[in-house]
């Protein structure tokens, strides 16, 4: 059995139509618009609607982790363009429109942070399964799926002028995983908390990471736990026990999948 595995794909069509040639089938693990560019600040929803000067700014701040500065801005900026959700909606659903229609038979996909899930239904073919917060049978293992990502503890969500990212309780989200059981393989689209997967090279800072995940881990020792999330990891692969915990890698910079046998 061959499953190819690919996150933070962010509006790569090309890439993703060719990602599932040679397997068996194709996992994706979130992340599949381009909400904002940092490479092209033209690109993306944010140059898109906003303007390039906009989106560079929106891309310095982020790299900068300053998360005030960053939401103060953004509010303003949306502010400038009416009704703001319907046009990012939109937007995202054109974006979908294009990124569905190139996924292969059997795909399995799951939301990242960036994602919004409510759209996904309408988009998806009968072939695209939609499994987050269950577990699916892959080639006679037990995949166990959770996307998003979780606040901080304690924290509870405000929504932004724009879009709602998809970011869930941090007691939702260990909830999910604590559900899970005899687990094969992992799927996420956060890591689980292991620094040399959480912790992003160039924004100098630790990512969400999911509650849960490293009990699952301990647990049940499944042969891999797979995420993405970070896009500049301080290291691509961590072995925990007999698991090997990969992040798969940012797809639209380095349009490869990561290959699973069996």
């Amino acid at each position: 059995m061959r499953v190819h595995v690919v996150s933070d794909v962010h509006g790569d069509v090309e890439g993703l139509a060719r990602a599932g040639q040679g397997a068996d089938a194709l996992v994706v693990l979130g992340d599949l618009i381009d909400f904002i560019d940092y490479a092209d600040p033209t690109g993306g929803i944010v140059g898109t609607v906003l303007g390039a000067d906009v989106s560079a700014e929106l891309a310095r701040l982020r790299r900068s982790a300053d998360r005030h500065a960053l939401r103060a801005y953004a509010t303003e900026a949306w502010k400038a363009v009416g009704n703001p959700r319907a046009l990012v909606e939109e937007a995202v659903a054109e974006q979908y429109a294009r990124l569905f229609a190139v996924l292969p038979a059997p795909t399995w996909a799951i939301p990242g942070n960036v994602d919004v899930p409510h759209l996904w239904a309408q988009h998806a073919g009968p072939h695209v399964h939609l499994p987050d917060g269950k577990v699916a049978e892959i080639g006679g293992l037990r995949f166990a799926f959770v996307g998003g990502a979780p606040l901080p503890r304690g924290v509870a969500f405000t929504p932004g002028p724009a879009w709602r990212p998809n970011l869930v309780s941090w007691d939702d989200y260990a909830a999910v995983v604590d559900g899970f059981s005899a687990v094969d393989v992992l799927c996420s689209h956060v890591p689980p908390a292991l620094p040399e997967l959480a912790y992003d090279v160039v924004t100098r800072g630790p990512e969400a990471t999911g509650p849960g995940l490293v009990e699952v881990i301990d647990r049940d020792r499944p042969r891999a736990a797979l995420s993405g999330h970070v896009h500049q990891p301080l290291a691509q692969r961590v072995r925990r026990f007999r698991t090997e915990c990969v992040n798969v890698g940012y797809f639209r910079r380095r349009p490869t999948p990561y290959v699973l046998r069996w």
